[in-house]
């Protein structure tokens, strides 16, 4: 019997319940080294990059480099998980930026995600957003989304709920599940016979 233990590098729960949707999703026997169950873990790790990532390829590097620094974290460890001396199989990162797209003037909430075993790395994208134009404004100026949607909202942490997305969606587009979309995607390597 063997569990496919899979770490998530943030302390977000919002990306770990994305993971977990994505992983909810799949088939048991389409996972690698056919597990008899899943653990999956958040591991607070740094994601290398600035804390607003602008542009496709500081997201995406977010991302990756979440993934990798969950490989590199070594044991499991801490409260409520075994010390057991075992690595995880799988590293996933979770990275939202901001961007444009070629053909549009709008700047976009977007989201990477990015799943190794340490050899191969899967890669897909979430949904993209259109910013409202005074959002895109603040952010060009050096602001943080989430900081800035807490307070056009009068609220606080809104990135460990609803975040943006939420937001500009009017619950329409649920956080977790848009970034599950990224997760489930970046799977792909690991789960078909196609890669």
């Amino acid at each position: 019997m063997t569990t496919l233990r899979v770490g998530v590098g943030s302390g977000n729960p919002v990306k770990r319940r994305a993971v977990e949707l994505a992983l909810g999703a799949a088939a048991d026997d389409d996972l690698p080294s056919d597990p008899t169950g899943v653990a999956i873990e958040s591991v607070p790790v740094d994601s290398g990059v600035s804390e607003q990532p602008t542009g496709h390829a500081e997201t995406i590097a977010g991302a990756e480099n979440r993934a990798a620094a969950v490989l590199d974290a070594g044991p499991r460890g801490g409260a409520g998980a075994p010390d057991d001396g075992a690595t995880y199989d799988l590293g996933v990162g979770v990275e939202g930026g901001v961007a444009g797209f070629d053909g549009s003037d709008d700047r976009y909430l977007i989201m990477w995600a990015a799943v190794t075993d340490g050899d191969r790395v899967g890669r897909a994208a979430g949904p993209s957003l259109a910013l409202p134009a005074d959002v895109a404004a603040r952010i060009d100026d050096g602001e943080e989304l989430g900081p800035v949607m807490d307070d056009l909202l009068d609220t606080d942490g809104v990135a460990t709920r609803g975040g943006a997305a939420g937001a500009l969606t009017n619950g329409r587009v649920d956080r977790a599940e848009a970034l599950a979309a990224g997760v489930s995607g970046a799977l792909g390597p690991f789960v078909s016979g196609l890669y």
